[in-house]
């Protein structure tokens, strides 16, 4: 055999093999995968709330984005809009993903104006806006952890993620690499405020959604490992 053809099968092996090398080094990572934190537990769900046609929407068996637009929606346009378009229109048409907005009664005209703003041409199917007494409205805000009141017209800019056994998701440490370099105090991401663009964009849908998904995949594959970042952060945090 002449060193052409030699060198090109030797070619043609390293261009074979190496991406099987490659994904035989990653295989082993997928078992030290670290889920989203639980930060609190027991959220209320939606019972008593009513939605626009009358669906019954809950939390419990979904991953939602729950959020509280107050006694005037339009108001809050800016934050329904970064909500869409940087959360909603990433995640809609997965499995058991909702956007769920909480409204007093009476808001109804009100909504109107709100959704012509945020509604393009694509439907709303998994965002829902549901409608409860005010009593209600406070009581599942306050079953939430979070880093505010809720204000005076039962309105927040902040969301929150819920998983579908009702604990709510967030970071139990949000400290950036440098302020854990510099072993700045630990402190906790319990909500993402819809204002804050790159709180939205890069916190909640490119890392912390994303994160919550996969880890619902991995127990449909029954490759969950029971450890959670949450007792790690815990320890580590104790340790400081």
């Amino acid at each position: 055999m002449n060193k052409k053809l030699i060198k090109r099968y030797a070619t043609l092996g390293i261009l074979f093999f190496l991406p099987v090398i490659f994904l035989l080094m990653l295989f082993p990572a997928k078992h030290h995968y670290n889920p989203l934190d639980v930060v609190h537990e027991n959220i209320v769900d939606l019972d008593h709330f009513t939605s626009e046609d009358n669906q019954d929407i809950v939390l419990k068996d979904h991953i939602t984005v729950l959020g509280f637009l107050g006694k005037e929606p339009i108001s809050n346009t800016i934050a329904a809009s970064n909500l869409k378009e940087l959360v909603y229109d990433k995640f809609k048409g997965f499995k058991k993903f909702q956007v769920v907005l909480l409204l007093p009664h009476g808001t109804q005209e009100d909504l109107n104006l709100l959704k012509k703003e945020i509604k393009s041409y694509e439907d709303l199917k998994y965002w829902h806006f549901l409608f409860g007494e005010e009593e209600d409205i406070k009581n599942v805000y306050h079953s939430l952890k979070s880093r505010s009141p809720l204000g005076a017209d039962l309105s927040t800019h902040d969301v929150f993620i819920i998983d579908k056994d009702l604990k709510q998701r967030g970071r139990l440490d949000d400290r950036s690499d440098k302020e854990k370099e510099k072993k700045k105090p630990a402190y906790p991401l319990y909500a993402y405020n819809c204002i804050e663009v790159a709180e939205l964009k890069n916190k909640m849908s490119a890392d912390d959604l994303r994160v919550l998904f996969q880890e619902y995949r991995e127990k449909r594959k029954g490759n969950f490992d029971s450890s959670t970042r949450r007792s790690n952060d815990l320890k580590q945090t104790n340790e400081q």
